[in-house]
């Protein structure tokens, strides 16, 4: 089966600054990403969770792309526009697709 390169961009974000960095991966034709709750973590500031927080409004979210290699750039552009100066940790990694046509 023909396998494609490809990089998977994770993105965690304040639930506040979604709509935003959404907003601006669209604004970089970026049209494909998943948005995932997250549950809770520990970062630098200690362990924390979603438990007991009563508003859709608050916690973290993690968008997830995969992009094709030479689009990386203008997606992390776009990506960073928003996290630079917010709570938020943008990963990359090299993973492989099938159906590179949806890319």
């Amino acid at each position: 089966m023909q396998r494609h390169k490809a990089k998977r961009v994770e993105i965690i974000i304040e639930a506040a600054l979604l709509s935003r960095l959404t907003d601006s991966l669209q604004s970089a034709d970026v049209s494909g990403y998943t948005v995932l709750p997250v549950k809770g973590g520990s970062g630098r500031s200690g362990p924390w969770t979603r438990d007991g927080q009563i508003s859709r409004g608050s916690g973290m979210f993690a968008v997830i792309c995969l992009i094709r290699p030479e689009r990386l750039d203008g997606l992390l552009e776009a990506a960073f526009e928003v996290v630079e100066k917010h709570i938020g940790v943008v990963s990359i990694t090299d993973t492989e697709i099938l159906r590179a046509e949806r890319f």
